[in-house]
């Protein structure tokens, strides 16, 4: 159908209730919400009731009082902890995309699904701790800078790693065969100077109805990545208008811009951490009759709150920041392809397809959302083309 406010424009026709979609992102919201405070909740309880000295206790006993060992422990019981007291939420959610009809994923999958993403948490959450407890015993009050450095280093090798290692433990990938498709997203790519090694078929459509596409990986391991649920439901303009809106992060440099300002957020978080942490040894006589020392592993729930309230503080913050590199991938894709149409008409079939709220409120955007809104974004575009005619 032709646009009522631009005719010029030719837009798909969205069939999604606005009621259904404001609805479906208030329960996820408030899911996510309650998740966080339930993750505060169950750190504080450890916490104050003592119950974390007795987990180092028992780590310290299984392992035979050998520290790296017990540290390991430690984590794991953590880990179960925390799983067991969210689990009921993470059902929930699983619940409500069954609900909207976003999902067909069968309940014995999606727990093998968490299954495996809790090993891997753990796996992460030991080396983590280590690290942070053998830096702890190496280098006293300094220990804060050495584990950022660390963790900066396994952040960006991390980014390079992840197509290659982690998502194929979720999800499966093949070769796109549209070879016609494969040629126009790759010349875009080398026109946007980004070399990539492949453009794959996400099969995502086994978890989720909704539609995506991504630019991942790190030099040899940069890839394309196409939802099924993209390939089957879009055209060929539209998947390209897709692409290039990721391009637009390359393009800018916000991969890079995005590796800094993570960097120098963690190391606030983590100096931030440290100082709580000295605070609660030296300054509290409640807390010093409970920890041994600055490397007593039982005051990990110390630092994790600290760490949990200053992502709540910050969240706001790198969701504008955040919003911004969107714009400006926006501004890109709409400037590298020939006309903003099928930018429009994919955005429209992305917010039936993924039930995207299109005008949240401003604070509900501002606190919780990393993109523009889609009403904005739909402007925005329309105003373009009008420029470029």
């Amino acid at each position: 159908m032709m646009d009522p406010v631009n005719p010029m424009f030719v837009t798909f026709k969205a069939i999604v209730d606005p009621a259904q979609a404001r609805e479906y992102n208030r329960l996820g919201r408030r899911l996510n919400v309650s998740d966080t405070v339930l993750s505060l909740a169950v750190l504080s309880i450890l916490l104050f009731t003592g119950w974390t000295m007795r987990l180092r206790d028992l780590a310290l006993h299984l392992s035979g009082q050998r520290f790296s060992i017990a540290v390991f422990f430690y984590v794991v019981m953590f880990a179960a902890i925390m799983k067991v007291a969210g689990f009921y939420l993470e059902l929930r959610m699983f619940r409500l995309e069954h609900r909207f009809h976003l999902t067909d994923q069968k309940i014995g999958a999606w727990l093998w699904d968490q299954a495996k993403a809790w090993l891997l948490g753990i796996a992460f959450a030991s080396v983590a701790a280590e690290v942070v407890y053998f830096f702890i015993r190496q280098c006293g009050e300094t220990w804060w800078i050495w584990s950022w450095a660390v963790f900066v280093l396994f952040f960006v090798m991390m980014a390079q790693l992840a197509p290659v290692l982690l998502l194929p433990l979720f999800y499966k990938f093949n070769p796109l065969d549209d070879v016609e498709l494969k040629g126009r997203l790759e010349r875009m790519s080398q026109k946007a100077g980004v070399r990539v090694r492949g453009v794959y078929e996400w099969k995502l459509s086994e978890k989720s109805k909704k539609a995506n596409a991504a630019l991942t990986g790190l030099g040899a391991t940069r890839r394309i990545l196409l939802a099924d649920t993209l390939l089957n439901g879009y055209t060929k303009d539209e998947i390209e208008a897709v692409l290039a809106h990721e391009l637009g992060h390359h393009v800018h440099q916000h991969i890079v811009w995005g590796i800094i300002v993570q960097s120098l957020v963690s190391l606030s978080v983590f100096y931030v951490t440290s100082q709580v942490l000295l605070y609660v040894l030296h300054g509290s006589e409640w807390f010093q009759s409970y920890f041994n020392d600055l490397h007593d592993f039982a005051d990990l729930p110390v630092l994790l709150l600290t760490a949990g309230l200053c992502s709540i503080i910050i969240t706001p913050f790198l969701n504008a920041y955040s919003r911004f590199n969107e714009r400006q991938a926006d501004e890109y894709c709409w400037s590298a392809i020939p006309d903003v149409t099928p930018y429009i008409s994919a955005m429209e079939k992305l917010e039936e397809q993924n039930l995207a709220e299109r005008d949240p409120d401003l604070w509900v955007e501002w606190l919780f959302h990393s993109h523009p809104s889609l009403g904005r974004r739909l402007e925005a575009a329309k105003a373009y083309g009008l420029r470029r005619k």
